[in-house]
């Protein structure tokens, strides 16, 4: 299977992952006017595990290192398999908030609170776990995006013309999302070998991790996402039948955000044999930073805000930009 051998490509495979992580949900505001979130998520979820098959076909099945993707399965330990699938279950919770947040409270609010929450308990939850880097620099660098994730929130505020219910809302689903996405990726960790070249029994290669990963995204939509049709967050209930009133375009689109947000994944899995679990999921959900670039300057969904907000936006850039870099120079120092 491909593996990376030195520290700097997996620093640019964490940055194509903070930009898939930060752009798949384009697909979703591209949909929003014509089709329900709900139903946009099924086929989101179809195109996260058909990414993770042809990657664990091609790139996890290639080459003399480690194993092909099938002897892979053949060997693992069940609990391994089973953890890898609760990281998508637990992921797919916090996703499906994240996307209900989105479509009330934009992409400048719902990424840099939702995901720059995830990125703090995340780091420090796989920095627990498998210590490697620099900890001051890593938590400094992870206090600067809590900053940022404040002057993004007092930013929306100032926003004129939002019903308060709804960007209560919109602010306490993008909390609730950070709050399980921080926990997703240990899952995954746990099931996999730390040594990618010489893998241990039992435990699974990070292709092998991301398709039952997958798998368990695929398997818990069917509760999660059919509650939330039932009894969703705003409007009114969404029924099955409408999901097949879609063209192909429509579901093109939303397979199309799938695939883009798990070559983030696949890409990030592969990183952390080099940069390590908490520095690789770090840098990855510097992904806010790229979501509140096309909020802000493509979608202008501050548009209306007054000149106060447009300090507090910069403040925003400002924090994640330094703590990005410091989480980047934390595994050098």
């Amino acid at each position: 299977m491909f593996v990376l051998q030195s520290y700097l490509p997996a620093v640019f495979f964490c940055i194509i992952t903070m930009f898939c992580w930060g752009s798949w949900a384009n697909t979703q505001k591209l949909a929003k006017k014509e089709w329900r979130f709900e139903l946009f998520y099924w086929d989101y979820t179809i195109g996260v595990l058909l990414l993770s098959i042809v990657s664990a076909l091609t790139l996890g099945s290639m080459g003399s290192v480690g194993r092909s993707f099938f002897q892979d399965i053949a060997q693992a330990d069940f609990n391994n398999i089973l953890s890898a699938a609760i990281g998508g279950a637990v992921f797919n919770a916090a996703n499906i908030l994240l996307v209900a947040a989105i479509a009330i409270a934009g992409m400048s609010v719902a990424f840099p609170v939702g995901i720059g929450l995830a990125l703090a308990l995340g780091v420090v939850i796989n920095y627990i776990a498998t210590p490697l880097g620099n900890p001051i620099l890593l938590f400094v660098g992870v206090a600067l995006v809590v900053a940022a994730i404040l002057f993004d929130a007092a930013a929306y505020k100032k926003i004129p013309g939002q019903s308060g219910s709804v960007s209560t809302k919109g602010l306490v689903l993008s909390v609730l999302c950070g709050i399980l996405m921080g926990f997703f990726y240990r899952f995954v960790a746990r099931a996999m070998s730390t040594d990618f070249v010489n893998l241990e029994a039992g435990k699974l290669s990070p292709y092998t991790a991301v398709f039952f990963f997958s798998v368990g995204v695929v398997a818990s939509n069917f509760v999660f996402n059919t509650i939330i049709m039932k009894k969703p967050f705003v409007g009114k209930p969404v029924p099955f039948s409408a999901y097949f009133k879609g063209g192909f375009r429509i579901h093109l689109i939303g397979i199309l955000g799938g695939i883009i947000w798990n070559i983030g994944m696949s890409l990030n899995i592969i990183a952390s044999g080099q940069a390590g679990f908490a520095i690789s999921y770090g840098l990855g959900q510097g992904a806010t930073l790229v979501a509140a670039l096309w909020g802000v300057f493509i979608w202008k969904e501050f548009k209306a805000a007054p000149k106060s907000a447009n300090k507090l936006i910069a403040l925003m850039f400002f924090c994640f930009v330094i703590g990005l870099g410091l989480i980047i120079i934390s595994r050098l120092a």
